[in-house]
C-alpha cells in the first residue's frame, strides 16, 4: 500500500542519537534517523535534500523487531520501527542539535 501523504516534514520522524551513531557521524560520514514505517530510499533522499539541504550519496533501510522485555517483575513489549543510514559525500555535514 502506496501513501501518499509522505511529505519532507513527516518522513524523517527524529535523527537517533546514540553513542554508536555519533561514531559513525564523525569518522564515516554517516547519519542514522528514524524514520516512518511505509517511507522508501526514494522518500528518504528526497526528504533529507528538503530538510537539511545535501544530497545523500546512499541510504540503507533497517527495520526493528518489536522486543519482548521484562522490567521490574512485568512484562511489556519494546516498540519496533524503521531507521535509515544516510551516507553522505565527504564534504557535507548535517547539523543535529
Amino acid at each position: 500500500m502506496i501513501n501518499l501523504n509522505l511529505t519532507a516534514r513527516n518522513v524523517l520522524l527524529r535523527p537517533r542519537i546514540t553513542e554508536k551513531a555519533a561514531l559513525g557521524a564523525d569518522k564515516l560520514n554517516v547519519y542514522v534517523f528514524e524514520v516512518m514505517l511505509n517511507a522508501t530510499k526514494k522518500s528518504i533522499s528526497a526528504s533529507v535534500r528538503d530538510v537539511y539541504g545535501v544530497k545523500p550519496e546512499k541510504i540503507r533501510v533497517v527495520t526493528m523487531p518489536a522486543k519482548t522485555v521484562f522490567v521490574r517483575g512485568k512484562k511489556g513489549v519494546k516498540s519496533g520501527g524503521k531507521k535509515a543510514y544516510v551516507y553522505l559525500k565527504k564534504g557535507d555535514k548535517i547539523e543535529i542539535v
